[in-house]
């Protein structure tokens, strides 16, 4: 059948014509759409990879400069110290962050907080150098609400070693442990709550002022004792630190790190060449508010050894500290009724010291 034309008009051919054009339109602008779109998600998936990166490096450097993170407003620096270690676990977080945006750039950049880590810390992971070693001690805080000190004197014996160190002793106590001690640990020294029990003969005992200004009298918390080994004379320092708090204000440890210069200059006048610092000193050796003694003496090289809270340790606060000697292994013994883990650990002398 003819079509109808109207002044030489197709209608038919053109409304078939304009249809085509238009849906031509269409289809061309759903194309673009998408283009769009996908190169949007694009842009997007790189941007947060980007930000997954930045998270990394910061990871990184807070890893290796925390020093530089300022005291100054809530002791951050501090409280950031305390608690290093742990700063690791943002990279398994970001690990699975970076495979889900599926971000070679964020998966790279995480090497550098993975080797940050490894270098501050992983030395703490290897074995303990089996080796002679010359004394081992044991360092515990009993906690002055222990319930069973005759059965936390007996657990420390059992590790044999020649040196244990309390703090947290409490008049009913102190009986107690001096009883259930005495047939292998006949020397002992306390002075207020803290004391020390050895194998070998004790000389020069004598009380450390460690309070601090903001403290009143009453408070005596640290001793300090020549001890008489076969390989020569020894000091031993046995301390508790005022506690810690985390406040709204921020990291309360303005009394520890008070105490804590005072235990420095008195390990710094020590005349003999070999001493042993015992102690909870709430604080981990990585937190500049112990730098009075880190900077004096070695901490171990091996061994986490989380000491505290007992039932969930995240923090090694109970040290061992040496000077002219090694601390060739450090490691946690069973729970005893206190809220802190014992630590043992074996010292080797400096050759170059003593006799």
């Amino acid at each position: 059948m003819a079509r109808r034309t109207v002044g030489g008009t197709a209608h038919g051919g053109a409304g078939g014509t304009d249809g085509g054009a238009e849906n031509g339109d269409v289809g061309t602008g759903r194309r673009a759409g998408r283009w769009q779109a996908g190169r949007w998600r694009t842009a997007t998936a790189a941007g947060r990879g980007r930000v997954l990166a930045s998270l990394a490096l910061l990871t990184a450097a807070v890893l290796v400069f925390h020093s530089a993170v300022p005291n100054a407003v809530g002791r951050l620096g501090s409280l950031l110290e305390a608690f290093l270690p742990w700063l690791g676990l943002a990279v398994p977080a970001l690990f699975v962050a970076a495979l889900v945006r599926r971000s070679a750039v964020a998966l790279a950049t995480l090497l550098l907080p993975v080797l940050g880590w490894v270098w501050l810390f992983g030395g703490l992971l290897l074995p303990a150098d089996g080796g002679p070693h010359h004394l081992t001690v044991v360092q515990h805080n009993v906690s002055d609400e222990n319930p069973d000190p005759a059965g936390t004197a007996a657990a420390l014996a059992a590790a044999a070693p020649e040196l244990i160190a309390l703090e947290e002793l409490t008049p009913s106590a102190l009986p107690v442990y001096t009883a259930a001690l005495a047939s292998r640990y006949p020397h002992h020294a306390v002075e207020g709550t803290v004391g020390l029990w050895s194998a070998y003969p004790l000389t020069g005992v004598r009380r450390l002022d460690i309070k601090p200004a903001g403290i009143g009298e009453g408070w005596s918390r640290g001793l300090r004792a020549g001890v008489t080994t076969p390989r020569g004379e020894i000091a031993v320092y046995v301390a508790h630190l005022p506690s810690v708090r985390i406040r709204p204000s921020g990291f309360a440890s303005q009394l520890r790190d008070e105490s804590a210069l005072l235990l420095g200059a008195a390990v710094a006048a020590e005349p003999v060449d070999r001493v042993v610092l015992l102690g909870d000193l709430n604080g981990t050796v990585d937190d500049r508010g112990l730098a009075p003694l880190t900077s004096r003496m070695e901490a171990p090289p091996r061994g986490f050894a989380l000491s505290w809270p007992a039932s969930f340790p995240v923090s090694r606060i109970d040290q061992v500290l040496v000077r002219s000697a090694g601390v060739s292994g450090i490691r946690t013994l069973p729970a005893t009724g206190s809220d802190h883990l014992p630590v043992v650990a074996r010292i080797t002398w400096d050759p170059a010291a003593g006799s």
